[in-house]
């Protein structure tokens, strides 16, 4: 029998990957291109407010292509001990491939162009994500159904835990051939089986409660609840009738909420072994049932006011309004997000402390929220101009405790903290006619850093060593290894130790002689050995 084939999306270029051009568009090489699966640098450009001793860990504002960065934190050992596996939520807001020129950056992006392009990014961030994390993907209806497609893919259908619909704005007159759009959606996938959301309840208003909670007893004002399901069991013990009250007679059996016996002291292995009746015994003698007025009444169970959380937050949201001119959070961004949409969004998915990323930072209200709400953050933007005129200087008022918008002081924020901006290096490797060349900076000690994040070396400054991992040393020649760099190289080697020397260069004898002097150490050529060290999924 041949194998099941699941439903997949295709679409014109699937097979490739795209590389960012200076212009901030794309080009279509193949997904093995050497300037795709390369590393790229992570440089440090300023630092704002009160920081850490490990830079790693501190809260990074990248300047660079999304997917650079990405990469950069999940392979280069310094941040993928800190990121890799680590991040507890992902809230992105891509562009929406409207057709609209933003004023911001360019969104017109054709449909293959942009599903290649989500792809890559959904898929680096699923190795960043933790076990129990999710990722929010925040789109309009050009999209968002191609896009579950992806989704589905990489995280599996079985991850996907909602879609919230935000509603933005009211109702508009009805154009010729379309509704009125007058929502947006987040798709919500979880990293895996493990991943969950915290419930969110929104108070009771005083009509709904004087509607609801009208009756009353020593424990307060209570509601009444249903202690019938939808299904009729007359076989089972559920279905049995009690005190008279026979749940048959409404095609329906016993349901006693779990909850309440628990809160009456009763543990899980108790209430397993109590039948239904003798469950709905113990919630009368504790004075948890309503007792019907009417002859055809069916006994129910209190819900009482104090402990009631509030009414659920289910996935339709009407009451986050988007940024209006006169919002103190106003950064003038065009797809600027409400900073009460991102609360709400990080109240679900992490906890102070948490890791929080966004790569497709924008106006920077991710990680202004995220940092006002006590979570570690990542946010990426390509746009230099954004990052320096918009993101960087929002973010240092939220530092110095002068932006008292958005959320400010729904969360208690005052000041404090602070954030490493960085940028995303140049590519080490260049494409001349087809073949790959190292580009012009890649010398000295830029080169050795560039080739411990290709062949996943951490950084340690010991001469003659660039890097190190495990009982492995990394040597980097900027020039031609012979035979007496080989010699000097192994003699300085410690007891079990090897070494992979990586070179512009390098004899035949230098390979033979590394080989009798240190058995397991290489000797490899730049560019070429280095080339299939990193390859995308």
């Amino acid at each position: 029998m041949p194998p099941v084939s699941r439903l997949t999306l295709s679409w014109i270029g699937k097979d490739k990957a795209l590389l960012g051009t200076p212009g901030g568009g794309y080009e279509w090489v193949e997904r093995d291109d050497p300037r795709v699966v390369e590393v790229r640098l992570l440089h440090e450009a300023s630092a704002k407010g009160s920081l850490g001793m490990v830079a790693a860990a501190d809260n990074l504002l990248i300047n660079g292509d999304s997917h650079d960065a990405l990469r950069a934190l999940a392979y280069t050992p310094e941040y993928a001990a800190e990121y890799r596996g680590k991040v507890r939520q992902v809230y992105i807001d891509p562009p929406f491939n409207t057709g609209q020129a933003f004023a911001d950056y360019d969104d017109a992006l054709e449909h293959s162009v942009w599903l290649t392009m989500m792809r890559d990014r959904l898929k680096a961030i699923h190795e960043l994500l933790a076990p129990n994390g999710t990722v929010w993907v925040h789109l309009d209806s050009t999209e968002v159904h191609r896009c579950r497609c992806l989704m589905d893919d990489e995280f599996g259908q079985d991850n996907y835990l909602g879609t919230v619909v935000w509603q933005r704005t009211t109702a508009k007159s009805l154009a010729r051939r379309t509704m009125g759009t007058m929502h947006e959606q987040i798709l919500v996938y979880g990293a895996s089986e493990s991943a969950e959301l915290y419930p969110l309840f929104r108070p009771l208003d005083e009509d709904y409660q004087a509607s609801r909670f009208s009756n009353s007893d020593s424990r307060g004002q209570y509601d009444t609840g249903d202690l019938t399901a939808g299904s009729h069991r007359p076989h089972l013990d559920s279905g049995q009738p009690w005190r008279g009250f026979d749940p048959g007679t409404r095609r329906r059996c016993w349901a006693v909420p779990t909850n309440i016996l628990l809160e009456l002291g009763l543990t899980a292995t108790e209430i397993n072994r109590l039948t239904m009746r003798e469950k709905l015994d113990a919630l009368d003698e504790a004075g948890f049932i309503h007792w019907p007025s009417k002859a055809d009444g069916f006994p129910r169970y209190k819900k009482y006011l104090h402990r009631i959380k509030g009414r659920a937050i289910g996935d339709l949201w009407t009451d986050v309004n988007v940024i209006n001119s006169q919002a103190g959070e106003r950064t003038g961004f065009s797809t600027q997000k409400p900073e009460a949409l991102l609360k709400r969004v990080f109240e679900m998915g992490s906890s102070p402390g948490d890791i929080v990323l966004d790569c497709f930072a924008g106006s920077g209200t991710t990680a202004a929220v995220a940092h006002k709400m006590q979570r570690r953050w990542v946010t990426i933007e390509r746009e230099t101009s954004t990052v320096e005129g918009v993101i960087a200087p929002r973010l240092e008022r939220v530092v110095n405790g002068d932006d008292a918008g958005g959320v400010t002081e729904a969360v208690g924020w005052e000041k404090g903290g602070g954030f490493r901006v960085l940028t995303v290096g140049a590519p080490m490797y260049e494409m001349v006619d087809g073949r790959v060349f190292l580009a012009e900076w890649a010398t000295g000690e830029a080169f050795a850093r560039a080739v411990c994040a290709q062949l996943g070396f951490l950084v340690q400054d010991e001469p003659p060593f660039a890097g190190r991992k495990g009982k492995s040393r990394l040597a980097v020649v900027d020039g031609v290894a012979d035979t007496e760099t080989v010699r000097a190289l192994a003699s300085r080697l410690g007891d079990g130790e090897r070494v992979v020397i990586v070179a512009k260069a390098f004899s035949p004898d230098a390979e033979i002689l590394l080989r009798d002097l240190s058995p397991g150490s290489r000797l490899r050529k730049a560019p070429r050995d280095l080339l299939q060290q990193r390859v995308v999924r």
